[in-house]
């Protein structure tokens, strides 16, 4: 989860309407970072943090709508708020479309541009805050050896250890320690945690980073009937009968 200082960059070729926006921006006590262009602003060096980009539409050069298509296309998500004053419909659509925060027309209330500032910083945030989820749960999968993944896809698959063990032609012991550790450095603390974990994982999957040692099982875990039969530390409980499904006698 980022601490930085949101910072919001501003780009419009007239001055004094960027000197106003600054301002706006200070009075709300926020950074604000100013740009004549698009291809300035393109040519910069951006701080790392929650930010937002405050784009007119009519730019030289490189128009606004231009900008917004070419960030799309190299990677680079920040959350846009279009200004502008001449603004039709078929632009506002186009422009909402691919995903900006809001389009709003010159002149415009000061109240209604800081409330788009702060729904498209807090839009940064959360998303920001996904893609560090997500990246934490890539490399705590790729920590995974290739037989603790087969164990995993099997496990979220709703199969007993006696079943997996049948299937990778190994011993249910073997099959209990490969589950520990399964459990252990996935971090999750018990076996629904574990399938919801899988299933974040489906993405990073089918990408082809990790498939070649990732059986196709795991991507079927959304379908799969989970039985609990789990202690906290990811292996079977020593006794079986009290309160848990009857299947859960394979583990033993």
């Amino acid at each position: 989860m980022s601490k930085a200082e949101p910072t919001v960059f501003v780009i419009d070729d007239d001055a004094p309407m960027r000197v106003a926006l600054m301002n706006l921006i200070r009075s709300v006590g926020l950074r604000a970072e100013l740009f004549a262009s698009a291809q300035d602003f393109l040519r910069s060096k951006l701080p790392d943090g929650p930010s937002c980009l405050i784009l007119d539409v009519r730019l030289p050069g490189l128009s606004g709508l231009d900008l917004q298509r070419r960030t799309t296309e190299t990677g680079m998500e920040i959350p846009i708020i279009f200004l502008t004053g001449y603004g039709d419909v078929p632009m506002t659509v186009r422009a909402m479309k691919a995903g900006a925060v809001e389009f709003l027309t010159k002149p415009f209330r000061d109240q209604d541009l800081v409330d788009a500032i702060q729904q498209a910083l807090e839009r940064d945030r959360q998303a920001r805050n996904q893609r560090a989820a997500i990246e934490e749960l890539r490399r705590r999968f790729a920590s995974l050896t290739p037989r603790e993944r087969e164990v995993m896809a099997r496990v979220v698959a709703g199969l007993l250890n006696k079943q997996i063990g049948a299937e990778l032609g190994t011993s249910h012991t073997t099959v209990k320690i490969h589950r520990h550790q399964v459990m252990e450095k996935m971090g999750a603390g018990s076996l629904p945690e574990l399938v919801s974990l899988s299933q974040g994982s489906i993405e990073f999957i089918a990408r082809g980073s990790e498939s070649s040692t990732a059986p196709d099982r795991l991507v079927q875990t959304k379908t799969a009937t989970v039985i609990d039969c789990t202690a906290p530390n990811g292996l079977a409980e020593d006794e079986i009968g009290k309160g848990l499904d009857p299947r859960c006698q394979g583990f033993r």
